[in-house]
């Protein structure tokens, strides 16, 4: 069961849309096609983006040879801008870019995005005050 919540969707949305000019739309779903959170925050919007992404997947999918691995990135090239979809285990993110973007960087801003809201940092412990150091 992957353990992430909207939350970490979110921020990692959120930090994401602050570091990568290039992306203008973007959102984050699980193998399920659930929506866990998208840029801007429209639901219908977000629902959208993943229908489209899962159409994208699902038709490069039928490309690829038997025996071949599952379909982790799918890039299409339009005149106003890029579609991009990376998967990454049981998440995905799609991310809709001005024209002609930076295709590398874009990917590994997706992927480490996903990274973020797959695997979230862990709060730090409270440390707590040992005898010895409350004495002094």
């Amino acid at each position: 069961m992957l353990a992430c919540s909207v939350v970490d969707a979110t921020q990692a949305l959120a930090d994401l849309t602050a570091i990568s000019s290039q992306i203008e739309a973007a959102a984050v779903f699980d193998e399920s096609g659930a929506l866990l959170a998208s840029t801007p925050a429209d639901d219908t919007r977000g629902r959208a983006l993943v229908e489209g992404a899962r159409g994208l997947l699902a038709a490069a999918a039928t490309v690829r040879r038997e025996g071949a691995p599952a379909v982790v990135r799918v890039e299409a090239a339009l005149s106003a801008g890029s579609v991009f979809v990376v998967s990454e285990g049981p998440l995905a993110i799609v991310a809709i870019t001005a024209p002609e973007p930076t295709a590398g960087l874009v990917v590994y801003d997706l992927r480490t995005c996903l990274r973020a809201v797959a695997a979230p940092a862990e709060k730090p412990k409270r440390r707590r005050k040992k005898a010895d150091d409350a004495a002094s």
